[in-house]
C-alpha cells in the first residue's frame, strides 16, 4: 500500500491519465480507503474543471503574482 505522500505526488499524473497500470492501481486502492486523499483527488479534479472553464480569463495580476510565487515554491522542493 502507497502512504498519503506517494498518493499525492501521484495525483496529477493519475488525473493527466499518464500514470503506470500498477502506479494507477496503487493510487486507486489507496484512494478506495483513505478520505483525506479521496478528497485531495476531489479538490484537484474541480481545480482542473474550474481552470478549464476560465482558460479564456485573464487572471488579475495580484492572483497571477501569487500563483508563480506558489509553483516557483513547489519547483524548490
Amino acid at each position: 500500500m502507497i502512504t498519503c505522500a506517494e498518493a499525492v505526488e501521484r495525483l496529477w499524473a493519475y488525473l493527466d491519465d499518464t500514470l503506470a497500470p500498477a502506479d494507477r492501481a496503487a493510487l486507486e486502492k489507496h484512494l478506495g480507503i483513505c478520505r483525506v486523499c479521496c478528497g485531495e483527488a476531489e479538490f484537484a479534479q474541480e481545480l482542473r474543471s474550474f481552470l478549464a472553464r476560465s482558460a479564456g480569463e485573464e487572471l488579475p495580476e495580484d492572483v497571477r503574482t501569487r500563483l508563480i510565487a506558489s509553483l516557483d515554491e513547489l519547483d524548490a522542493t
